[in-house]
């Protein structure tokens, strides 16, 4: 593997570049133009435009990006996250125009892609389970069937996709119609597919991922786990490793639980294993994303692994001896915030031209950013400006650090979301390591966060 074309944007894209980077790659970006100005092009060794800023007529134009990736001399593709990352059609495109495809096999990405496959495979290797439903096709009166079988309240979920896009709850048979019609939209507009099914809710339970990395020889090395759980209507706000005042024992123990199957099955390159957790039933499958995941870099700061570099290695055939002989202890803790563009009352994006950016300079602080001052936030694209991690010896510590990095955070022509991360910061239950699904919601309906001014 030489050079590899990144098929992504922004942060991600800028991720990977300084990977390959380290690694003596080359990189070839890609642009569509509304993106021409970002940085990380001018950090590859090649920039090429693919189309027009709507993604479906450049990041999610498979013909463009494969001749591109040809023209270019490409012998492997990154996909970063979102887009194609997880289109098995697309990784086999790829591997079929004689590339490497930097993440799991396709079957994988195909088999575990669909989240009611990916179940009914796990649940036959003996993963514990949350009720759900197959895929409702039979109309409304089946959902409805179905919704009663399972016991209000119930979630509907898109069989495709991720991000926690399209995830709707319904609280009794009232909510049917109107949900049920709405997440179809969604779903269909998303990603290309209206499959759906339901899934018992669970009420404020912890959301946990396993971070995984394997090789296509058969080695499998689990990284512990993140804490996602810190959510506002099921969109990440905040990750932190390890999890806060959970059982080391039982998160080693069900780390292993999940090692023997996914090395059982053959899964390589990368994933992660997401689970819900409550006190009462334990953990409970909730799907695995075979890609890169946003908060990868939480998991970096407490092991010192750099997941993008092992990922590349791994998808190249190294063997995991090479790559990772052993897992790391942890070391400290690790929290991510994520800033948004958009206004921190109303959650809207607020796109525009960012007349002033300057993100903290602080020991222990990590940025991961795609954009530069003087850049224009565009409304085609996921508004996320900036990750800020901050690492430290102490969950506490780390806390009180990434604060203060917030507070330095100066941003000027959009509106962000900072307020309101530093109130969920502020808040006594994040702070003692309550954390739940239903913690964010708590705290906004007490009271609003302050307007912010553009």
């Amino acid at each position: 593997m030489k050079r590899v074309i990144v098929a992504n944007r922004g942060a991600v894209a800028r991720r990977v570049i300084r990977a390959l980077r380290a690694l003596g790659m080359e990189s070839v970006a890609v642009y569509s133009e509304a993106d021409r100005d970002l940085p990380h092009l001018r950090e590859a060794n090649l920039a090429v435009p693919i189309g027009p800023a709507p993604a479906a007529q450049s990041y999610l134009n498979r013909e463009t990006l494969l001749r591109v990736a040809r023209e270019s001399g490409a012998d492997a593709l990154h996909p970063g996250y979102g887009f194609l990352s997880e289109n098995a059609d697309f990784a086999e495109a790829v591997e079929q125009a004689g590339m490497i495809f930097v993440g799991p096999s396709p079957r994988w990405i195909r088999m575990l892609g669909h989240k009611t496959q990916a179940r009914d495979a796990m649940r036959a290797l003996g993963m514990p389970m949350a009720p759900s439903s197959a895929v409702l096709d039979g109309g409304l009166d089946a959902v409805r069937r179905a919704a009663q079988d399972l016991g209000y309240p119930v979630l509907i979920k898109p069989a495709s996709g991720g991000g926690g896009i399209g995830m709707i709850p319904m609280n009794g048979p009232q909510d049917v119609e109107a949900q049920w019609g709405r997440a179809r939209l969604i779903a269909e507009r998303s990603f290309g597919g209206s499959d759906l099914y339901l899934e018992k809710l669970l009420c404020n339970p912890r959301h946990v991922e396993f971070q995984f990395l394997a090789d296509r020889h058969g080695q499998l090395r689990c990284l512990y786990e993140r804490d996602c759980s810190t959510q506002r209507r099921h969109q990440k706000v905040l990750e932190e490793a390890p999890a806060p005042g959970l059982a080391r024992a039982a998160l080693q123990d069900m780390a292993a639980r999940l090692e023997g199957m996914l090395s059982g099955l053959g899964y390589d390159v990368i994933g992660t294993v997401e689970m819900l957790y409550t006190p009462e039933s334990g953990f409970s499958f909730l799907e695995i994303n075979t890609r890169l995941q946003v908060e990868h870099a939480v998991t970096e700061a407490v092991t010192g692994v750099d997941l993008v570099a092992a990922q590349l290695r791994l998808a190249a055939g190294e063997r995991m001896e090479a790559v990772l002989r052993e897992v790391p202890p942890l070391s400290g803790h690790a929290l991510e915030a994520r800033v948004y563009a958009e206004d921190p009352v109303r959650f809207l994006p607020s796109p525009g031209l960012l007349r002033v950016f300057a993100p903290p300079a602080l020991p222990g602080v990590r940025i991961e950013t795609g954009y530069a001052e003087g850049c224009r936030v565009s409304s085609h694209y996921d508004p996320m400006l900036a990750k800020v991690i901050a690492h430290a010896a102490t969950r506490e510590q780390a806390l009180d650090l990434l604060k203060a990095a917030l507070a330095q955070f100066r941003v000027e022509g959009v509106k962000t979301n900072i307020p309101f991360i530093q109130r969920v910061l502020d808040d006594p239950d994040f702070r003692a390591g309550r954390v739940c699904t239903g913690m964010v919601g708590r705290i906004l309906e007490a009271a609003p966060v302050a307007a912010q001014a553009a």
